[in-house]
Order: C-alpha cells, then structure tokens, then sequence
C-alpha cells in the first residue's frame, strides 16, 4: 500500500463518512478526506502512525481491530468514545472490517454521533445552570440580611438628625435607603424563581404569544410589526401560563430593545412563530410529540463575545440592564422540562424554545 497506489481510492474523498486503511501492523496506510477532518490531521502527517496510538482510551478499538482479523466476525459494528488529549472526545459509530484479499489490511470507518454530542451539549447547559442557580441563591442569601441592616440604620439616623441640618443631611440618608431599596429589588428577582410555586393549568401557548403580542406592541406603537406564523393545530399542554408569557415576553422585549435602530427607520420586525416537532429528545427524555415555538427578529444580533454566556446571570449586552430577563426565561422553560436554545448572526436571532406535548 505504497503512496502511488492511493490513487484507486481517490474517489473515497467523497464519503461523509471518514475511511482509514490499516496495514498489518495497525499503522494508517490511507485516510480519506472526511478521516482528515475528523481526526484534525493530514494524511501525510498520519501516515504510519498506528491508529490506536492516536487515542488515550485505544483498548476498545484495539480489540475490535483484533477480532476483524481473526475474522470471528464478517465486520464489527458499535458505537465508541475515543479520548484525544487536550480535545473534545470523539462520539464515532465504527464499523470495522478485514479486507480478505490483503493479509492484515483492516478497513475502518467511522461516522460521528451527532446525537450524542447533541447529548453532551445539552447536559452541560443543565449542569451549568444548576451551577448558577445555586451559587445566584446563595449570593442573593447573603445580601439580602446586610441590605436589611443598611437601610434599617439609616431610617434610624435620618430620625435621629437635629433638625437644623435635617434638609442637607436627609439626602444622604434618602441616598442610602434609595440604593439599598433598588438592591433589595435585584435580590428579590434573583431568588423569584425557585421561590413561587409551578401554578399547573391548561395552557393555549397562541394566548400566550398574544398577550406578549399585545404588551410589546403597547410599549413600542409605531415602527416595528409583530408577525403570526402559527400552526394551529398545537394542542393545548399542562403548565405554567404566567411564568410562560414571562418568559416569552423576556425574550420579545430584548428583542424590541436590540430593534431600536430597525424601529426608528420603521423596518423592525418580530416573529412569533409556533410549529410541531416530532421525536425531539429534551434532557435525555424522549418525546413524540414537542411544541417549537421560535422568536425571531432582524436586529443587529448577538455580540460574539457574550454569545455563548447570554444565560447567565448578570450578563447583559445593553447598558443598564439587568442581565436576568435571558436567566429567568432559561428557569422556567426547564421547570417545564424544556429547553432553549439560541442562533444569532446580524439581522437574524432566533430564539427556540422547545416544550414536551401531551
């Protein structure tokens, strides 16, 4: 398996799935294109490497590799996770065979797992989140009682003030209990969430994009259109409809507020748009039957920078916002055992919220 003879397998650059040929010792003697991308390395850099060596777990796919040469079966199929150091491992379906008439030629071929890696992704958001809410509620516990002390000292000093100086003075103490009053608020909506009980009823989630409808076009009247794209057929589901239209209205009015430019020219556009998703797995439950609802709007887009941490709380990308609109809407679409996700590029983001069907 010289290199002049890679030309006969020219045409295996235009498999998706990444093809490896191993010669007797185990070492790469040809790997197409799609094998090139997958492993991150050319085929001359890889050539006479052994394949195993390049994972840090190779146990598994050594005795794969094995078993197809001792021919115990025509071609060996499962699914593996190989290690790489310092990288994402790799989720690959494998499917592993010897090539009769070549002595100790092994074919590999690997296709990646999109859907465990999906998987994965998914899991780490959960986990993520988790990680935040334990750490929001224990920072806006620790708050809270100092804040109490602060305001309540100062309502006693501004008593306490000889009238004389009452005015000049006042202002000082206005300032604290003023400040500690607008804390105290942030504190309270930091721990709102996990504090008011799920109330369950029937929800009619077209209500609910009508309400958040209705609110968003009051607060911006002229300059940006609000458009329906429902399927009507979504049944109506258990939840919370409150939290829902909080959420939804979380989303819409960041929406309107990185619309400014769009609303002032007159062009700003927002769509609500509803549809039916089948088989979707949510946090490793499947369902048949999922409700995908989208907000999108042609703003400007979400900064790079924050793009991944726009869940977090705090994080905002205007000024003077609290960062918790994205946090709060993220809480409750879990405690509908949902999940959001989102895809941004300038004058196109997209919000999907995606919640399990009866």
């Amino acid at each position: 398996m010289t290199g002049h003879h890679h030309h006969h397998l020219a045409g295996l650059d235009l498999l998706a799935s990444a093809v490896i040929l191993l010669d007797g010792d185990g070492r790469i003697a040809y790997a197409n294109a799609a094998a090139e991308n997958l492993l991150e390395s050319s085929l001359k850099a890889l050539s006479r490497q052994k394949l195993t060596a390049l994972f840090s777990n190779p146990e598994e796919l050594a005795a794969i590799c094995a078993q197809a040469l001792g021919h115990t079966f025509a071609d060996t199929r499962q699914d593996l996770t190989l290690e790489r150091s310092g990288r994402e491992p790799l989720h690959v379906h494998s499917i592993i065979s010897a090539i009769d008439d070549a002595a100790g030629v092994i074919l590999v071929e690997l296709r990646e797992n999109v859907q465990q890696l999906k998987l994965d992704r998914e899991e780490r958001i959960l986990d993520q989140s988790q990680v935040n809410k334990e750490l929001i509620r224990n920072l806006a516990h620790e708050i809270k009682n100092p804040l109490g002390g602060i305001r309540g000292a100062a309502q006693l000093l501004e008593m306490e003030l000889p009238a004389l100086h009452l005015t000049a003075l006042r202002e000082y103490t206005q300032v604290i209990i003023k400040e500690a009053d607008r804390l105290q608020t942030l504190v309270d909506r930091l721990l709102a969430p996990h504090r008011r009980p799920h109330i369950v009823g029937d929800v009619n989630i077209h209500e609910v994009c009508e309400r958040v409808r209705s609110l968003i076009l009051a607060e911006f009247p002229s300059g940006l259109s609000i458009r329906r794209d429902y399927d009507a057929s979504i049944p109506e589901f258990r939840g919370d409809k409150e939290q829902l239209i909080q959420t939804v209205l979380n989303i819409a009015h960041n929406a309107a507020q990185a619309l400014s430019e769009r609303i002032a020219v007159g062009d700003a556009e927002l769509v609500l748009k509803t549809r039916v998703a089948r088989q979707v797995t949510l946090a490793k439950v499947r369902y048949g039957l999922a409700l995908d609802l989208h907000i999108i709007d042609n703003g400007p887009g979400i900064s790079p920078q924050i793009r991944d941490r726009i869940f977090y709380p705090l994080v905002s990308g205007r000024e003077g916002g609290s960062g918790l609109g994205l946090t709060l809407a993220q809480t409750f679409v879990q405690q509908h055992m949902g999940v959001i996700e989102c895809e941004s590029r300038p004058g196109y983001t997209d919000f999907r919220i995606v919640l399990p069907l009866p």
